[in-house]
């Protein structure tokens, strides 16, 4: 393992103008160190390793090529660009990477001019970048060179094809390098996949075609104007050799490779040699997840973000507790849908490329052929479990909070509208932690209330989620959500007998005389506690309400609480415009009460990274937040 000390370059690159000023014979030195460096630091403060460690030689070249950040590079998925940060005058603060207050996970416009467009979701790069490119042509920069670093699967996800599509219509010069590593966060399955598989196997005509083009256009015998007329010779000359047309080139999109992702000297020589071309170009790069580190290259999933880890042994750090722990929501909710699918046999599952993430591989593992991973497709994951529902089946449906954003026109027009009983579940709900604004699921609340049709519940623990599943199981009336955190739940003993619970129905956990508290799903543990300190402060007394579904709302339980509190307050972990707060407030308005109404929750803001714990305390949703506005009250 090389240490800082004893890098030869990378401490003197602070701006790929450093870079530029290396030999091109010492790239591969610069590219162990980058290499090195992304593993020490990562196995030290916690972040994304294999996608990282795949592309590290690609960075380089692409930085010692292009002109940035004046020529436009955007990353995707964004949490493979760990080496642009370093190499873009971030290395001296990269130990701050995902903390609070230090630099981000992903490319982020508001922290460097090198980070061209903020990249959190999947399969954004190709419009984006083909906007940047329009616009370049627009304002006469013919010199501006705009790419799109495409990879970890990106390129299953729909928005890449309709990219894609547009652009091959319009005039731009725009590169879209494709990071083929056949990995998301898991392996990626699918007809596209199989076709670049399919395109590696020809590599001998690909070679062959590209030095001949080279050759032509060195002699001057052929034109950009007859760019076009060569395409279609070419797709006619491998689909006789082949017995395959190429994708990109039938959309009229130059395709060169696939090369060595991992041959830093070559990569600079090919793009040297296309980033003049004209018209929009594909470069298809093989390269291997968790590449010069072995245990991320044998497994790429568990190494995806492995945590801390010992460097030398690959040994991963897990925390020495001998007293019994709560389990993750996402393990709860994996062992509760496996026990669920051995009950009712018209029971799937769907996940649009997170089957590791939510723990759905533990029911695919006994129920393979019951289990669907789409690709990073949330649209079609929802419009998929319709078509399901229609035929008979009972498809759980589950996407990370903020990743359903993406599906949204899918959710109201095809599954609402319908009113079919898709089971949604959302994991990674409320404040997510490091991964930061792109990744916390704190809008669900918001725009799942307003759709019609739509059944929305939060458990406050184990036992409740596990309950809410079953109840969801036997619900035939529409659509129903059900919304969980990431991480640690509450309960060491959360294997309860599962019964079905009384759909729009909440729970008093506590009695009071001197004002209330409503909750929905977990706060309500954070909100139990706080009062418990304050009443032994203040000598008050504070009633609790699980409200545990927003829609419908428990009309009896609200009704009791406006008649028997002046003041009340409401708590979640999502913002509150147009949130749980909200609802409540309408219904107080809607049935003439003046009962006053304190909402907590996330004000008009984007929550930025940091641990949980250390957002919430800047939120004032953690116990001691929420007991200081209490006795505020009181």
């Amino acid at each position: 393992m090389i240490t800082e000390k004893n890098y030869k370059y990378l401490p003197n690159i602070n701006s790929p103008v450093d870079l530029k000023a290396v030999p091109k014979e010492e790239l591969k030195t610069v590219c162990n160190e980058l290499r090195n460096f992304i593993i020490d630091e990562v196995s030290k403060n916690p972040g994304h390793l294999g996608s990282n460690l795949g592309v590290v030689e690609l960075t380089v070249a692409i930085h010692y090529v292009f002109n940035t950040p004046y020529d436009r590079i955007v990353w995707d998925v964004g949490h493979q660009a760990y080496g642009h940060k370093i190499l873009t005058g971030r290395r001296d603060r990269f130990h701050t990477n995902r903390q609070l207050n230090g630099i981000c996970g992903f490319p982020n416009p508001k922290e460097s001019e090198f980070d061209t467009f903020a990249v959190g979701h999947a399969s954004t790069a190709i419009s984006a970048a083909l906007g940047m490119a329009v616009a370049a042509k627009y304002k006469n920069e013919y010199n501006r060179q705009v790419v799109a670093v495409v990879g970890d699967g990106a390129m299953t996800g729909g928005l890449a094809f309709e990219g894609l599509n547009n652009t091959s219509m319009v005039d731009n010069d725009m590169l879209i390098i494709l990071n083929d590593n056949q990995m998301a966060i898991d392996p990626v399955h699918g007809g596209f996949t199989q076709y670049l598989i399919d395109i590696t196997t020809s590599q001998t005509y690909n070679r062959v075609r590209y030095k001949i083009y080279k050759t032509l256009k060195k002699f001057g015998l052929i034109s950009e104007q007859g760019k076009k007329r060569i395409i279609t010779f070419n797709n006619t000359v491998k689909a006789a050799l082949t017995k395959q047309n190429n994708i990109f080139e039938g959309l009229n999109i130059r395709y060169f490779g696939p090369v060595d992702g991992h041959d830093v000297n070559a990569l600079v020589k090919v793009l040297s040699d296309i980033k003049q071309f004209k018209g929009p170009k594909v470069l298809h790069c093989i390269t291997t997840k968790g590449k010069g580190y072995e245990p991320a290259e044998i497994s790429a999933t568990e190494w995806h973000a492995p945590g801390k880890f010992n460097v030398e042994t690959g040994v991963r750090n897990k925390p020495v507790n001998d007293i019994p722990s709560a389990p993750l929501f996402q393990e709860v909710f994996g062992e509760t849908l496996l026990e669920l699918a051995k009950q009712n046999e018209k029971l799937v599952a769907v996940t649009p490329a997170m089957p590791s993430g939510c723990s759905m591989t533990i029911m695919q593992k006994e129920f393979p052929d019951r289990v669907f991973d789409v690709g990073i497709a949330e649209g079609h994951a929802v419009t998929f479990s319709a078509g399901l529902v229609k035929d008979g089946m009972i498809p759980f449906c589950n996407v990370y909070s903020s990743f359903m954003q993406r599906a949204y026109d899918n959710i109201i027009h095809d599954v609402a509208l319908q009113n079919l009983p898709v089971i949604f579940c959302l994991d990674r709900a409320g404040v997510v932690g490091s991964d930061g604004a792109t990744h916390h699921g704190v809008f669900d609340l918001a725009y799942m209330r307003c759709i019609p049709n739509m059944t929305i519940a939060a458990p406050r623990n184990e036992h409740e989620m596990r309950n809410l599943m079953f109840t969801a199981l036997n619900f035939k009336k529409g659509p129903f959500v059900i919304r969980y955190p990431r991480g640690k739940g509450y309960m060491v003993d959360w294997k309860n007998e599962m019964q079905a619970l009384p759909i729009g129905k909440g729970e008093k956990l506590k009695s009071g005389s001197d004002i209330a508290v409503l909750t929905i799903g977990t706060m309500a543990n954070n909100a139990l506690e706080a009062i418990r300190k304050i009443e032994v402060d203040t000598k008050k007394s504070i009633a609790l309400y699980d409200i545990r579904f927003l829609k419908p709302l428990d009309n009896e339980l609200l009704h009791e609480v406006a008649k028997n509190f002046e003041q009340v307050v409401t708590i979640e972990d999502g913002v509150i415009n147009g949130g749980f707060g909200s609802a409540v407030l309408e219904f107080f308005a809607d049935n003439n009460y003046t009962t006053k109404v304190k909402r907590l929750g996330i004000n008009d803001v984007f929550v930025e990274h940091g641990t949980p714990e250390e957002l919430y305390q800047l939120l004032g949703l953690d116990v001691e937040g929420i007991a200081f506005e209490l006795k505020k009250l009181v």
